[in-house]
């Protein structure tokens, strides 16, 4: 019996001492966007678990894109109660529980990457980092995405254009500054939109380049309004992780987890400046007219934007109108 202990025993002195963990903790991390198909926000979380295993703090993380774990709106509750540990997701879908997180997703509020990366570093981004945090959850890495429309119908371009459209639109400024301009508006996940296209509930969509290329809406719209240099849409979709999970880690762990999370932050901000050209070569090889809007129909748009969806978060939302200021004073 002694001599079995002792093996025993020595087994796993040998076992550590190999390098094998016998407590290695598995994280899991959730997104619904398509997974192994070149998405650049899978990637940037395949980056994430690649570059965490190889530095061999006894961590792992799981991948599992598609919503094949969590559906997209269920995120973010999983996150601040700790049941799921990570997660790339568009801050705004949490704007239900948190209204403020509705100006991460404002009309003409980012108007380009360069002026992104600027109101990552500005206070508005602070306040906003602080209300994720009092919820629970932390941001280990920064993303924005541009956007556009596309219409199974025509072109959009001026807010005429959007009238007696049924249209999805990805937060509450957006749907408040289409409705005042005649839209109907229904509301799901991105991940929705092709299936709502293709039986008739959508004839438009606002969304992310990468979405409209990774969901292939190109095959069910005739026009894509894209962002160019009069970008309307922009939204932050960060990587955000349980905090209850990130502070029970090891340090080491920790610092892995960010050291990782800044190498696909950088490959994120690269990528992402190639989305939109992306995007137009494959809408326009499907046969779809593309378009991008006038200097005079963004501010048309702004107009429209600045006496409903900026009015109305101004109004409603606690602390809104400070917030707006803060964002507005990036230049």
């Amino acid at each position: 019996m002694k001599r079995h202990m002792l093996c025993a025993m020595l087994g796993l002195a040998l076992a550590a001492g190999s390098g094998a963990s016998l407590a290695e903790t598995t994280l899991r991390a959730s997104h619904q966007f398509p997974g192994g198909q070149g998405d650049p926000r899978d990637e940037m979380v395949q980056i994430i678990a690649r570059e965490v295993e190889a530095a061999n703090v006894g961590l792992k993380i799981q991948v599992f894109p598609g919503a094949s774990l969590y559906k997209p709106t269920e995120q973010w509750g999983a996150l601040t109660r700790g049941q799921l540990d990570m997660a790339a997701f568009p801050l705004d879908y949490a704007s239900g529980r948190v209204p403020q997180f509705s100006a991460t997703l404002m009309p003409g509020l980012v108007r380009n990457y360069d002026h992104a990366q600027r109101l990552n570093q500005s206070n508005f981004m602070k306040d906003i980092k602080a209300l994720i945090e009092k919820q629970g959850v932390v941001v280990i890495a920064d993303a924005w995405l541009a956007g556009g429309f596309a219409s199974k119908k025509h072109c959009i371009t001026g807010p005429e254009t959007i009238k007696g459209q049924v249209i999805r639109a990805a937060g509450p400024a957006f749907e408040q500054m289409l409705a005042a301009a005649g839209a109907s508006i229904s509301s799901m996940p991105s991940s929705e939109v092709y299936s709502a296209m293709q039986t008739g509930v959508l004839d438009a969509a606002n969304t992310s380049n990468d979405s409209f290329v990774s969901y292939r809406l190109y095959e069910q719209v005739k026009c894509l309004t894209a962002p160019g240099d009069n970008a309307l849409w922009f939204m932050y979709e960060p990587v955000l992780m349980s905090k209850k999970v990130f502070d029970g880690l090891e340090p080491a762990q920790r610092e892995a987890i960010l050291a990782a999370a800044k190498k696909a932050e950088d490959y994120f901000i690269a990528e992402s400046r190639k989305g939109e050209q992306k995007m137009r070569d494959i809408f326009a090889k499907a046969g779809v007219e593309v378009v991008t809007m006038t200097p005079e129909q963004y501010q048309a748009w702004m107009a429209v934007a600045k006496h409903s969806s900026y009015r109305l978060f101004a109004e409603k939302v606690p602390g809104g109108d400070e917030l707006l200021r803060k964002a507005l004073a990036v230049q």
